[in-house]
């Protein structure tokens, strides 16, 4: 295969083709508005030009150039069902407006797929936000709402998505790899979501042969061991299993001290890559994970106490722990196939921002 077992190190183009508040705050002031599908319908026709403007300037050609002087060689694009336009299933979160998104987003892409190729930067296409929202996040595109497995129309819509994706990109010389959904949440039903898989595996082989590119899928927040035996060859070639891995969100990681982060990262993370490696018979990504600590900053909205282990510490002794944080998560990483960071750039947090995490030292300035 053309890249089976390439290694990959790259960043997620996170809040550019699927708005995050936390990320962008700016975008959404003034505003009721908690994720894309709301600021759409909120906005209205003011949306178009105030998004195009986002496009434009979040994420630009010499930002990929930055990536690859920096010896990055990947980028993980996270992307909603809308990209294609007004073709999706209404959901009663759009309102009066039976299309409230805003249209262009392909065009984007296309130019993103171009410069990748200009700077040598392999794509993993993400489909990150589904029709009814498959996780309830905000990055699912609607916020507490998690419908995505309750109607035969979402998922059919999803492989439509994916299948133009691999039509379009086919022959494109950046793509690496598909991306069948980002984070279903634990609750929709393992059956549901393996058989979604297998449909997705099989529309984007129409169009995109396995020596050429890889699919994707994540874990769903569930036990690797629930995909013992899944998609193996010789039937299914070319297929990554992708976690996420963050120590911010459950109670338990965020009362720990620097020195329990970086155990668990370099630690017990390790032994759970040993153990993927050794079991699964996928070869896998960490799709997502990041320096950040501190849970008040991902989430404008989330539930204290926001205590986090770096609150005490004078700017030097912070340098420290990022810097061991970050090496006990890329020391277990590196076991990987590969990894992403999330994300290339916020508005709001430097632990979530990849290219001030490298600025300031916490992160190695190369990555070859």
């Amino acid at each position: 295969m053309k890249q089976a077992g390439m290694k990959l190190r790259g960043v997620n183009l996170g809040s550019w083709l699927v708005l995050e508040k936390w990320m962008v705050p700016s975008l959404f002031e003034g505003l009721a508005a908690t994720d894309e599908t709301t600021w759409c319908a909120e906005l209205g026709a003011a949306a178009g030009e105030k998004l195009q403007r986002h496009w434009d300037s979040f994420v630009t050609r010499d930002d990929f150039a930055w990536l690859a002087e920096h010896g990055l060689n990947a980028v993980r694009i996270p992307l909603g069902h809308w990209i294609f336009g007004a073709d999706y299933p209404y959901h009663p979160s759009y309102g009066a407006n039976r299309h409230p998104f805003v249209v262009g987003g392909i065009a984007v892409l296309d130019r993103a797929m171009d410069w990748a190729q200009e700077f040598g930067l392999r794509v993993v296409l993400d489909l990150h936000a589904a029709p009814g929202c498959q996780n309830g996040f905000d990055n699912g595109g609607i916020k507490d709402v998690c419908e995505w497995h309750t109607r035969p129309e979402y998922l059919e819509h999803s492989l439509g998505v994916l299948e133009r994706l691999a039509e379009r990109y086919r022959d494109h010389p950046a793509l690496h790899a598909i991306e069948v959904l980002n984070e279903p949440r634990w609750d929709v039903p393992t059956d549901y979501l393996k058989s979604y898989y297998l449909a997705a595996y099989e529309h984007i082989r129409r169009h995109c042969p396995a020596d050429h590119v890889a699919v994707v899928f994540h874990d769903g927040f569930r036990s690797f061991r629930e995909y013992l035996g899944f998609m193996q060859e010789p039937d299914y070639r070319n297929v990554i299993f992708d976690i996420h891995r963050y120590q911010c969100f459950e109670r338990g990681d965020i009362d720990m001290d620097i020195y329990g982060h970086i155990r668990k990262a370099a630690g017990e993370w390790k032994q759970e890559a040993d153990a993927i490696i050794t079991e699964l018979g996928l070869p896998t990504l960490c799709g997502e994970w990041s320096l950040g600590l501190d849970l008040k900053v991902v989430s404008l909205w989330a539930e204290g106490p926001f205590n986090h282990a770096l609150e005490q510490m004078d700017a030097f002794q912070e340098t420290v722990a990022y810097r061991g944080y970050a090496a006990g998560q890329l020391a277990t990483y590196e076991k990987y196939l590969g990894w992403f960071f999330w994300s290339y750039k916020t508005e709001t947090t430097p632990a979530w921002c990849f290219r001030e995490c490298v600025t300031r030292g916490w992160l190695p300035s190369r990555f070859a």
